[in-house]
């Protein structure tokens, strides 16, 4: 029995340790009626490089199809410039024309990236072992002095998604997360999607 508990603790704090996206706030309308959308058109602002917004927007529909909501992704569907030199009358009928009745975007806020020198490896030895013999006492001491260090980079994005009624063209719900360090973009984004549906289905924004 022990040994499951001890099994079951491992698996968790593994499970735990391999998410990097976390959910910082979000909101929703008061006296939010639960709508059924139809379809959902998903955005991704991000800048410059368009396949973190492609795969954003990709991992975001395949999660929103497979819990029954339509979604397309507006850079699937319009290209990496959908609504350049267009006005907000001309976007929205651009968008209504593809049967979109609702509209979530993905703004990335910010990036952050932290550099942290690594000191050399550091082992502790009683004195008594060194420190009475000039060779034992200085082996030991330069290999703690000038053992190579190393630098390592820690990288944060900070998102936020808003979801808007087409129709109304009113902000309906939104939510601000932090990822951490994620391995790639296709990661990044597939963790994003599943999180953002589970909040919005936890929130009632949407149907399970």
């Amino acid at each position: 029995m022990k040994k499951n508990c001890l099994l079951f603790l491992f698996i968790v704090i593994a499970a735990m340790s391999c998410k990097t996206t976390s959910i910082t706030s979000s909101w929703k309308a008061v006296d939010l009626t639960p709508v059924t959308y139809k379809k959902i058109l998903v955005i991704a602002l991000s800048q410059p490089d368009n396949s973190l917004k492609e795969n954003m927007e990709g991992h975001l529909v395949d999660d929103l199809k497979s819990h029954g909501v339509d979604a397309i992704s507006a850079y699937q569907q319009y290209g990496p410039k959908a609504f350049d030199q267009l006005d907000e009358k001309a976007a929205i009928a651009k968008i209504q024309n593809t049967g979109v009745d609702a509209i979530l975007t993905i703004v990335l806020l910010n990036k952050s990236k932290e550099h942290e020198y690594i000191r050399g490896r550091i082992i502790y030895t009683p004195y008594a072992m060194y420190y009475n013999r000039f060779w034992g006492y200085y082996n030991t001491i330069y290999s703690r002095v000038y053992s190579p260090g190393y630098y390592t980079t820690s990288t944060e994005y900070f998102w936020e998604s808003n979801l808007y009624d087409a129709t109304s063209k009113q902000l309906i719900y939104s939510v601000q997360t932090k990822s951490f360090n994620p391995d790639n973009s296709a990661s990044l984004a597939h963790e994003y999607g599943r999180l953002i549906i589970s909040n919005m289905i936890k929130e009632t924004v949407i149907g399970e």
